[in-house]
């Protein structure tokens, strides 16, 4: 149960707060799956979504989590629960953080001790994890996309159920969005898209006669009229040229007295808007829009983090938490991280040039730069969820003369590598790339960890990828990436630093402990790990020389050749995929100098994507701990 304190929305919409020992779940108890959500009365209804949304705030105060979208989308949830049966229909997430709800009601409510640990329940929707969930989502987006691919496999294939889109109003600052909703609104395929407005990133539609036909839209006489009247129009001679005569009619009077909305320009029934509270309106217009026959829009307003006070008040601070006093809420400064680093640096560096801006995907907390959207208002950019109009952005900006430092997680600037080749790449257009969290991020998971960037920022000729293990190498990487020419690169992890290191000063690698054993390479933080085993291995008398490669683009290989000449063994650890690594350059280039190798162990990913655990969990299971550079050392063969 919640310490001390619960807070949940009651039927009348007050705010309750009970001591804990009073609080008990009755509804929630006996839901085993979604059939059981069917079977409740209004009432029952009521009661299921203030149990939901304590049980919310217990299990991500205890596991950490996405809690406000959550909170945000819980009569959502239920009421699809009512109309769509989501072991044989396909329900598509947008980014889904905001699943926890469905998954609670899909049998795995007691896993939830588990959330996004190792092992344990993913915090995105899995089809591995449930037959529920129709599809992984955990980037913003690609809902509608794919909801449509679903739609035209079911026609094809001759087969029966419904699909359906939830996607938020975040999700439709990005461009992706529009290309799905343009083909499936033009495809006349029955699918659902369910909008959850819980911002302003669509203007609300005013006055009178919008009130009016909003409220005209969820009466269920008004479905049983519409549908009745479509269906008789279809078997009376000459009764589809009428209907579509009248419709032609309807629609241009109801635009000369209201602003029709752009959904259904593109071929959508839109209904709405609906209260995103009120699961009686939910279920009564999600089953008319499912029984439409085509591509159907279903516009909800929600309000994020809805029943508990704190997450209502500060719905950002409470979107990605970790585990909290439910009481006294999350803390309300951060630690310091690299994160934070790179963006005060960059605050300072903004004041000594004048041209030097700062770009985020709709992630200035997440990336550090509050600071510098507060002291430089008039140069941050937030682009929305839109990471391949950022580079390109940043590219034309970068050709006017200015530089711009985009800003971005590892594993969303994958979304916008296009733009890195063709609009930066191509002219050498000097654009700074702030990569975070780069490399294994811990609890979010394979759609978050950012393993695949070595790979694909070193493909892109006269890129600069450059990689600190500390605070201070991050600044003066930030410092030296302004002052460079062509495409930088900066990637570091989530979190903090667990070490100093020596003032960068330029150089590509650089030999931090020497030994007459083995070779090993390595750079950022997972230096740290090398530096252990060394540590180690001298404990047992090998001897370990290790080399640090602070820039992995252009590769400065020398150091580490001639490190290999005298030890004759190498050991690359890397938390990347190895497609692409720097261990597979590595091990070229020994072989193009014709370099004598005893011992050559590549350690990275190979070819798998890594599973969800905090990273030290993460870097012991995948051998990429100073423990499992260890074994591998003294495991050599050719080992005296």
């Amino acid at each position: 149960m919640i310490s001390r304190h619960t807070y949940f929305l009651c039927p009348q919409g007050k705010y309750v707060c009970r001591k804990q020992n009073e609080v008990t779940i009755v509804i929630l108890e006996r839901i085993s799956g979604p059939a059981d959500v069917k079977k409740l009365g209004q009432a029952e209804l009521s009661l299921l979504c203030g149990e939901l949304r304590q049980f919310l705030v217990e299990s991500v105060s205890r596991t950490g989590g996405h809690l406000a979208s959550n909170l945000g989308a819980v009569e959502l949830t239920v009421a699809i629960h009512r109309v769509f049966d989501t072991d044989r229909d396909r329900l598509v997430f947008d980014v889904g953080h905001q699943c926890y709800v469905h998954k609670a009601l899909t049998g795995r409510r007691k896993l939830f001790g588990t959330l996004r640990q190792f092992g344990g329940l993913g915090g995105f929707p899995k089809p591995g994890e449930s037959v529920h969930d129709a599809f992984i989502a955990g980037h913003a987006s690609n809902s509608v996309s794919v909801a449509l691919g679903m739609a035209r496999a079911r026609t094809l294939l001759g087969e029966d159920y419904a699909v359906a889109a939830l996607i938020g109003d975040g999700a439709l600052t990005g461009g992706l969005a529009y290309e799905g909703l343009n083909d499936a609104g033009a495809s006349g395929e029955p699918l659902v898209v369910i909008l959850n407005d819980n911002g302003m990133s669509i203007d609300r539609n005013v006055g009178g006669v919008s009130t009016h036909l909003s409220r005209l839209r969820v009466r269920p006489g008004y479905y049983r009229f519409k549908k009745g009247y479509h269906a008789l129009m279809q078997h009376l001679p000459g009764g589809k040229k009428l209907y579509r005569f009248n419709h032609r009619v309807k629609t241009n009077i109801k635009k000369m007295i209201y602003p029709c909305s752009m959904f259904e320009d593109m071929g959508f029934s839109y209904l709405g808007p609906v209260d995103g509270h009120d699961v009686e309106k939910l279920s009564t217009t999600l089953a008319w829009a499912k029984g439409l026959g085509g591509p159907a829009l279903v516009h909800v307003y929600t309000q994020k983090g809805r029943g508990y006070p704190p997450a209502e008040r500060t719905p950002e601070r409470y979107h990605g938490v970790g585990a909290f006093d439910p009481q006294a809420g999350v803390p309300a400064k951060r630690s310091v991280d690299f994160s934070y680093v790179f963006g005060h640096e960059l605050v300072e560096l903004a004041g000594e040039n004048k041209a030097v801006c700062a770009i985020t995907a709709a992630m200035a907390d997440g990336t550090g730069l509050q600071e510098f959207a507060a002291a430089w208002p008039k140069r941050f950019f937030d682009v929305g969820i839109a990471e391949g109009h950022a580079a390109a952005m940043a590219a034309g900006m970068a050709k006017q003369g200015l530089v711009p430092v985009f800003a971005v997680y590892s594993s969303f600037l994958q979304r916008g590598f296009d733009m890195l080749l063709h609009d930066v790449g191509l002219l050498g257009l000097h654009v700074v790339f702030a990569v975070d969290r780069a490399g294994l991020v811990g609890a979010d998971g394979p759609t978050h960890h950012g393993c695949a960037d070595v790979g694909f920022l070193r493909a892109v000729p006269g890129m600069t990828v450059l990689c600190p293990a500390c605070f201070d190498e991050l600044r003066a990487m930030l410092r030296a990436a302004v002052g460079m020419e062509g495409p930088v690169a900066i990637r570091y992890p989530r979190g903090g630093e667990a070490r100093q290191y020596p003032a960068w000063t330029g150089e590509g690698a650089s030999v931090l402990r020497e030994g007459g054993f083995v070779t090993l390479v390595s750079y950022g933080t997972l230096t740290d790990e090398l530096l252990a085993a060394a540590e180690a291995l001298a404990e047992q008398g090998v001897g370990a020389e290790v080399v640090k490669l602070h820039r992995i683009a252009p590769l400065d290989a020398g150091p580490v050749l001639e490190s290999v000449k005298r030890t004759g063994r190498l050991v690359v650890l890397e938390d990347c995929l190895e497609s692409g690594s720097v261990g597979r350059e590595l091990a070229a280039s020994l072989a193009e100098a014709g370099t004598a190798v005893k011992a050559l162990v590549l350690k990275n990913l190979k070819g798998s994507f890594a599973p969800q655990g905090t990273v030290p969990q993460l870097r012991r299971a995948l051998g990429l701990d100073a423990q499992a550079v260890v074994e591998t050392v003294l495991a050599m063969d050719d080992r005296e």
